[in-house]
């Protein structure tokens, strides 16, 4: 009785071990699954775009796109609204309180504030010389809009929509994040750099030197482990210490990136690239690429839905460049109207 009882107690065992394990690999199993272009939403119109952000609670793309910013649908690809009258959009940053967004007008030389609820332009608020990135931290409730031309960061306080500090910056800045405990990061694209700047005193505490990596333009952080991945020229992201600015890893991405993301939930960092692909890295083993997807010519911005679990970038088809001439010696090619599409990337 005792030997058949132990035997019992074993089979349960065993048949307890590989139901779990069964449950394991059930529960790894859409994690081992490639990342696939899912659909392709056509937006149409004309213009050049650049950032986009995904609000996901609110199921919101926000696409900059020229003179206007699309509004729409994450979940359909359809159509929420349009903010126009605008000149030459760049970014896009939202408030905490669901009440106002802030676009960067590079063409105006302004941050505009918009409604969330109505979609409609609230004012205007001078900025410095072409902005670009533009990101709101939580601790100061500020919006901070990096001009790239003048090479400085405009403060704004979300409160009264008023410009609070003018801050002067090492180089052209590109892309920056926050991360929510009183610290602003930007790459500097025109001398490889990362400034760390305190958004209480708005003072830079720290300029760090990047190695293996050109022209760093989307940044993405991992704020809980405390990583910043940025892009750069050269095939090469720059995984960095956010505390002591230390280089931890430069693992392979494609040619021509522009955007940066991360994913807490997934454990992913994720770099869309121009040459038409998105490379996807580990974060946890190593910083290694688990993955290089062919996505379209030109998708080299991006924003990620953490809840989705999708990424969205945006591209169009392209004719020949314009004659070139004394002042653009190197003119891009041109998108070709009517073609200007979001791109749905993710697992299932």
């Amino acid at each position: 009785m005792a030997i058949q009882l132990v035997r019992s107690v074993r089979r349960g065992s065993a048949a307890l071990l590989v139901i779990s394990s069964l449950c394991c690999l059930q529960a790894q199993g859409p994690a081992q699954q490639p990342y696939r272009v899912l659909d392709r939403w056509h937006i149409g119109g004309v213009g050049g775009w650049d950032y986009l952000l995904a609000d996901a609670p609110a199921h919101l793309l926000y696409l900059t796109h020229g003179p206007r910013v699309e509004v729409i649908d994450s979940h359909t690809g359809k159509s929420v609204a349009a903010i126009t009258g605008m000149k030459g959009t760049h970014g896009i940053a939202l408030d905490d309180l669901g009440r106002y967004g802030y676009i960067s007008d590079g063409g105006s030389n302004a941050v505009v504030v918009f409604d969330r609820h109505t979609f409609q332009t609230v004012t205007a608020i001078p900025a410095g010389t072409n902005p670009d990135g533009i990101v709101f931290d939580p601790t100061t409730k500020t919006v901070w809009a990096f001009n790239g031309r003048s090479q400085t960061v405009t403060v704004i306080d979300t409160a009264t929509n008023q410009v609070t500090a003018t801050l002067a910056l090492p180089g052209k800045p590109e892309f920056p994040v926050a991360d929510a405990q009183g610290s602003v990061y930007d790459n500097i694209e025109s001398t490889n750099e990362i400034v760390r700047i305190n958004a209480r005193t708005r003072q830079i505490i720290a300029t760090w030197k990047l190695t293996s990596c050109d022209s760093p333009s989307g940044l993405a952080m991992d704020r809980a482990h405390r990583r910043l991945f940025a892009v750069c020229d050269g095939k090469k992201m720059a995984v960095v210490d956010a505390d002591t600015g230390r280089q931890l890893a430069s693992p392979e991405i494609g040619s021509g990136p522009d955007a940066a993301a991360f994913s807490a939930q997934q454990g992913l960092a994720f770099s869309s690239n121009g040459e038409g692909t998105l490379t996807v890295i580990d974060v946890a083993h190593g910083y290694t690429a688990l993955e290089t997807l062919p996505t379209a010519r030109g998708a080299r911005t991006m924003t990620y839905d953490d809840v989705q679990d999708r990424a969205f970038l945006v591209t169009a088809q392209f004719g020949p460049p314009p004659d070139p001439t004394p002042q653009v010696p190197h003119p891009r090619p041109v998108a070709v109207p009517d073609t200007f599409e979001i791109l749905v990337v993710g697992r299932t």
